[in-house]
């Protein structure tokens, strides 16, 4: 999304300012301090000066806290309508000290920054337009005007930038190695975006990510996915969910693309229906060891056990088909009727999450309380669904760990005999210790052919082997 702002009050004043500043610079002789950034590839140099803290704005372009935004969306609108009011430039300065992933809470990085310049200064120069406005420095300003500073070192950029070198300079400050504060997961994705829109290849892309072509698809996924759960939220004039509630689900989403990924080329409903309910918990709330129980059939196994029949939408055995516009009369199958089931329930937990989350000045207490009741009814039947999956789970490695590890002490019996041959060959085999070794396998043998055989009436072929070769041994 291309980012366009108007200039901000007093741009003139504050241009005359920066020259003033300049030349005092230059006219002091010695050395001066400059501060390089990267521009389309090119090294820029620019000046050093000391600047009014009060004078400057925050970037409302800034990509530190795009998703953030949202977290008040009438102080967010007011932003988008007059970026320099005094409301907007104060709600920035909230949002910079703001825990990411969760707004309402102050950031501890943020104290500890403070921290840093209360006590050892300002050790990197930010970086500012001839208007006054902040490039990079942003979250240094909101902390030094906490701490009553009056003035903070900017280099200046050249008087001819536009907003698209404004935000093409900042991701390539923000992307360098040494940057000391990362974007937070959902402004990165934000960031890609942008990147894409300015016509960017994927390849490129990912390069100044430092980031796999592959990994740059899938962060795409992702926040196409994201939007279409904010999307499916928002019902009857209420407000949806926001980029900042999946904030702390980076590793969940990765892990239901890879897994979506894996089912789509065969089965793409199984993969659908898979999405639906891994969504679904993921808005939840449940941990990532708790959505990894959640599969394709995880609403038949378990689900259908704990939740209420009237909580899902009723549906039919396939939805409609859908007619294809343009291609006179060209019809496709509708999706079937579990996926139909696995969409009517994530609809359901995405619009109580985003209706009980919503304020007192969009939806009444009465509603917020009855979404918080279909949420916590839904979470309550996720919750004990997913705790019989991990048991089954569980049960199933249980039984599955033996024969695995047999199948690695025979893979380790099949290298020993590589071993062996070498061992004779070259006359370094210790035979004493070879003949000890035997002997444990073989008293291992007897013990894994007592318990093998013990409750079973019709062994199969591998086990009534082991159990014949064992007694023949013993008799012998």
């Amino acid at each position: 999304m291309k980012q366009e702002f108007p200039p901000p009050p007093h741009a003139a004043e504050f241009s005359e300012l920066v020259r003033k500043r300049l030349l005092d610079v230059k006219s002091a002789g010695g050395t001066r301090e400059t501060v390089t950034v990267d521009r389309n590839g090119q090294a820029l140099h620019c000046e050093v000066i000391d600047c009014p803290i009060s004078s400057v704005f925050y970037n409302p372009g800034t990509h530190r806290i795009r998703a953030q935004r949202s977290h008040d969306p009438a102080r967010d609108a007011a932003l988008s309508a007059d970026p320099w009011a005094g409301g907007s430039q104060e709600y920035l300065q909230f949002l910079l000290q703001a825990d990411p992933a969760d707004p309402s809470r102050r950031d501890p990085d943020f104290d500890k920054l403070k921290e840093s310049l209360d006590q050892f200064g300002q050790n990197d120069p930010g970086l500012i337009t001839y208007d006054g406005v902040l490039v990079n420095g942003n979250t240094r300003a909101a902390a030094l005007r906490e701490l009553g500073q009056q003035t903070m070192r900017v280099g200046v950029l050249p008087e001819w930038f536009t907003w698209d070198d404004i935000s093409a300079v900042e991701l390539a400050l923000q992307l360098r190695r040494d940057h000391r504060r990362d974007y937070s997961y959902i402004n990165r994705l934000l960031a890609m975006e942008e990147q894409a829109g300015l016509g960017r290849t994927p390849d490129a892309i990912a390069k100044d990510f430092r980031i796999r072509p592959s990994t740059y698809h899938q962060e795409r996924w992702i926040l196409g996915t994201i939007r279409e759960q904010i999307s499916r939220s928002a019902n009857g004039g209420m407000p949806g969910l926001r980029l900042v509630d999946f904030e702390d689900h980076q590793e969940k989403l990765k892990e239901l693309h890879r897994a979506y990924e894996k089912l789509a080329g065969a089965d793409p409903d199984r993969a659908d229906i898979l999405k639906e309910l891994r969504m679904a918990a993921i808005v939840m709330g449940f941990a990532k060891t708790d959505v990894r129980h959640i599969d394709e059939g995880f609403r038949d196994r378990y689900l259908s056990r704990t939740m209420s029949p009237n909580f899902s939408d009723p549906v039919g055995e396939q939805a409609a088909a859908v007619s294809v516009p343009g291609l006179g009369g060209v019809t496709l199958p509708g999706t079937s009727s579990a996926v139909s089931a696995a969409r009517a329930l994530n609809d359901k937990v995405l619009r109580a999450k985003a209706l009980a989350s919503a304020s007192s000045d969009v939806a009444s207490d009465h509603d917020r309380k009855l979404a918080q009741d279909v949420f916590q009814e839904a979470r309550a039947a996720f919750d004990q669904a997913i705790d019989a999956a991990g048991r089954d789970a569980r049960l199933k490695k249980r039984k599955q760990m033996a024969p695995a590890r047999i199948a690695d002490a025979c893979a380790d019996i099949d290298q020993s005999v590589v071993e062996l041959v070498q061992a004779r060959a070259s006359r370094s085999l210790d035979e004493e210790a070879l003949d000890e070794a035997v002997l444990k396998l073989r008293e291992s043998l007897r013990k894994l052919a007592q318990q093998a055989g013990r409750g079973s009436v019709t062994p199969g072929d591998g086990v009534a082997w082991l159990i014949e070769a064992v007694s023949l041994e013993t008799s012998g």
